[in-house]
């Protein structure tokens, strides 16, 4: 290419593009999971991760919330002592664990 520069721009420009879904889907998810808590469909994160700490201990890595039927669920992925991924299941309204799911780590 004889222009370098415009080759980085177009670059760049896709990759903008490519990315803006992404962001719109997370800012509508966003949306979606503020309306919920304000109808008091939901509890606050915070309230679901201290409930989830007392009987499942470990760094969260990720969290998601879904809507399963008529039920919003969080599911969680928490990193344990001794390296074991925990990924749970938890129900938004109530705090209470649906589906705990361990994995190990790989050689253990």
């Amino acid at each position: 290419m004889k222009h370098p520069a415009v080759a980085i721009l177009a670059s760049a420009l896709l990759a903008c593009a490519l990315a803006a879904p992404a962001l719109a889907s997370d800012r509508a998810d966003h949306d979606r999971a503020r309306a919920a808590l304000q109808a008091g469909e939901i509890l606050p994160l915070a309230t679901v991760l201290q409930r989830v700490a007392a009987e499942h201990p470990g760094q969260v890595l990720e969290v998601e919330l879904e809507r399963e039927g008529a039920r919003w669920v969080y599911e969680i992925k928490l990193l344990q002592a001794g390296g074991g991924l925990l990924k749970l299941e938890v129900d938004a309204a109530s705090a209470r664990v649906l589906k705990a799911r361990p994995r190990r780590p790989e050689g253990h």
